[in-house]
C-alpha cells in the first residue's frame, strides 16, 4: 500500500514540473515574440531576423555546409 502511495506522489510531482516548464515555455515564447514586435516596430525584417537566429545556432561546419549548399542552389538558378 505504501509504495502505491509513493508511485501517486511521484507521478503528482513529475505531472506538476511538467505543468510548471510549460508555463514557463509558454511566458518565455510570449517574451520572445515581443522581441520580435519591438524589432519590426525599429523597421527590422522579422523574417530575416529569425533566419539569422536560427543559423547562428548551428556549429561552425553545418553553417559553412548550408551556405554553401544554398551559394550553389541559387547558382543554379542563375540568381547568382
Amino acid at each position: 500500500m505504501a509504495k502505491s502511495g509513493f508511485a501517486k506522489e511521484r507521478l503528482r510531482s513529475f505531472v506538476d514540473r511538467v505543468e510548471r516548464l510549460e508555463e514557463e515555455k509558454k511566458a518565455l515564447s510570449d517574451d520572445i515574440k515581443e522581441v520580435y514586435a519591438e524589432a519590426k516596430g525599429e523597421g527590422f525584417d522579422v523574417k530575416i531576423l529569425r533566419q539569422v537566429v536560427r543559423l547562428r545556432k548551428m556549429d561552425k561546419a553545418d553553417f559553412q555546409e548550408a551556405e554553401a549548399m544554398l551559394d550553389l542552389y541559387l547558382s543554379a538558378l542563375g540568381m547568382r
